[in-house]
């Protein structure tokens, strides 16, 4: 059984961010994923947090919701403030930490407030003025589709790959974590790109 997302899952609903089109969603998660990358210090950090944890809410988020994504960003979180720790202090992973964390909770409001056909779609039909220059906007949507169905898997392979590491006695050797991780997530995208092929898309020539 594959994992659920770090982004999250939709969860139907009535509210302020249900209600509000996709492409406008998107817009904001770019706005403010934006302005969180450029400013900087703590003081915008926990503005960034406190605005992120609003918008998880508002999305229909509760406290599971906050620890499924919270675990997921533990595997990354962890490793990156000890690196920023050690390059710049303690305050700086405090920081970097935060804004990342702060991202993706609001990414996972926006993919908790919109269904997935919904995204596509306006994926795909922000993409059309491009089609004159050589852009195919259903390939890109189904590009976009086959990144968010791949996330859980590899996190499922990262799961299994650190718990047979524990199995053998080698948690705290990173070759066997790292190693058996990158060949399974390799071997992964090389099946779906078999299956892709046997299916008949990417093919060179456009459909329409």
């Amino acid at each position: 059984m594959s994992s659920v997302s770090p982004l999250g899952a939709y969860l139907p609903g009535s509210g302020p961010l249900h209600r509000l089109r996709p492409g406008a969603k998107l817009l904001g998660l770019f706005v403010f994923a934006t302005t969180v990358v450029l400013l900087r210090g703590p003081v915008a950090t926990g503005i960034a947090l406190g605005i992120a944890i609003l918008l998880a809410l508002l999305a229909g988020l509760r406290g599971r919701d906050f620890w499924r994504v919270l675990r997921g960003f533990a595997l990354i979180a962890v490793p990156l403030f000890a690196f920023q720790a050690w390059q710049h202090g303690w305050e700086r992973g405090v920081e970097v930490v935060g804004d990342l964390f702060a991202l993706i909770l609001a990414a996972s409001a926006v993919t908790a407030s919109t269904a997935v056909d919904d995204m596509l779609d306006t994926v795909a039909w922000a993409l059309r003025p491009l089609r004159p220059f050589g852009v195919h906007p259903e390939r890109v949507a189904f590009a976009f589709s086959l990144v968010i169905r791949a996330v859980p898997s590899i996190l499922d392979i990262a799961h299994e790959t650190q718990a047979a590491a524990r199995a053998r006695g080698l948690e705290r050797s990173p070759r066997a974590r790292l190693v058996p991780l990158v060949l399974r997530s390799v071997a992964h995208a090389q099946l779906t790109g078999e299956a892709m092929t046997a299916r008949g898309i990417g093919d060179d020539e456009d459909p329409h």
